[in-house]
């Protein structure tokens, strides 16, 4: 089985001077600027985004475009995310997601407040 990256740059076609850093599991890395954070991992090597809640398979983006649902991270905190439509930004913070997430969160640095009726 293929391990490496089947996604290159086209040197050729490289326009983009300006990087952001980023960090995938703790690992930093310096991506180009203005690409999705799914395009930023696969030129960064990276195979493996997240794992089926069931049978814990490896997953990767598939269709590169939100349908699939195969991309999903957890970014700074916020977990499900489709990483294929998010564009990368200085100092992102993006975990791979293990197994089944629950769709309510609690976002960081956010006080909840009850309200008394």
């Amino acid at each position: 089985m293929r391990t490496d990256s089947l996604f290159q740059p086209v040197t050729s076609e490289v326009r983009a001077t300006r990087t952001v850093s980023l960090t995938f599991n703790d690992q930093a890395m310096t991506v180009p600027a203005g690409i999705t954070v799914a395009a930023a991992l696969l030129m960064s090597g990276i195979s493996r985004f997240r794992a089926t809640p069931v049978s814990e398979s490896p997953r990767a983006p598939y269709c590169m475009m939100g349908v699939c649902f195969e991309c999903l991270v957890d970014i700074d905190g916020v977990p499900n995310r489709q990483s294929c439509l998010i564009e990368v930004a200085e100092g992102m913070r993006i975990h791979s997601q293990e197994g089944a997430r629950d769709l309510v969160f609690q976002p960081m640095n956010v006080q909840v407040v009850e309200v008394q009726s």
